[in-house]
């Protein structure tokens, strides 16, 4: 794809999102400050309920924060982006190219300049053989490459993921990750990522952000030091990489520990 969209800048301060619940009033974020470089790969982690989620439809504009700011590039709210989710999402009715051309159809796109953007997606996923399947003669595997196609073939200045590999055997989920990696170091898109597995953190990110249990706070964000493209065979048998798993482990472990003692009180 020709001059593409750099990765966003993003700069976000103070989010606090609040919503009523069966029990009254509930602090889902709180005081969340962060700044993400263009281009950069974000992972984050934290307790399951911690508001990772939450958080991240606020960045694609699917809900509304109660306060703070957000700031893309130094400038108006919301970037343009798109969002991965663990389930593809894909029309069962529409074709592979279909699918992955239906947001250039929204916007109105050109059709020949959609049929260009589409096949540079699909080239970019692996998936041009298959232009013409549906989902349900896709692998779980080759949906979620034709979801991320779907994602990239908008140009997006970020690129949201929410778990999208979980749902995966592990030997797809493996092969994903390093396609994803790869993708994202030829697009230079900022993508922010989540995720309950550590090592896929390490594996994937530039930086980890570490949230607390309910209200979800950042609590520690750590800077990954190993050098693309990596191999998590290669790095499970590295020291610094045992090492770094288990400090997040630990802090994560304290989090569960202290959400499961308060809700004994």
């Amino acid at each position: 794809m020709d001059a593409q969209r750099r990765g966003a800048a993003v700069e976000i301060a103070g989010l606090r999102k609040e919503y009523f619940g069966a029990a009254g009033k509930v602090l889902a974020l709180s005081d969340i400050s962060l700044s993400v470089a263009p281009g950069e790969f974000l992972c984050i982690v934290g307790p399951s309920g911690c508001g990772k989620s939450t958080l991240l439809r606020i960045l694609a504009g699917l809900d509304t924060q109660t306060g703070g700011t957000i700031s893309v590039d130094a400038a108006g709210w919301p970037v343009q982006n798109a969002m991965v989710f663990q389930e593809s999402g894909l029309f069962p009715w529409m074709s592979v190219t279909d699918n992955v051309g239906f947001g250039l159809m929204t916007r109105g796109v050109p059709s020949d300049e959609a049929a260009t953007r589409i096949e540079d997606a699909l080239k970019l996923v692996g998936l041009t053989k298959f232009r013409n399947h549906y989902p349900h003669q896709l692998s779980g595997g080759m949906r979620q490459r034709c979801a991320i196609a779907r994602a990239f073939v908008t140009d997006p200045g970020m690129l949201l993921m929410d778990e999208p590999f979980a749902a995966l055997d592990a030997q797809n989920r493996v092969i994903l990750q390093a396609e994803l990696v790869r993708i994202w170091e030829q697009t230079g898109k900022t993508v922010i990522y989540i995720t309950h597995s550590i090592e896929e953190a390490l594996l994937l990110g530039d930086r980890t952000v570490i949230m607390t249990a309910q209200p979800g706070r950042i609590k520690r964000v750590i800077d990954v030091p190993f050098p693309h493209p990596r191999n998590l065979i290669t790095l499970s048998a590295s020291a610094e990489f045992g090492q770094m798993k288990l400090d997040i482990w630990k802090v994560l472990e304290e989090e569960v520990m202290r959400a499961r003692a308060e809700e004994e009180r």
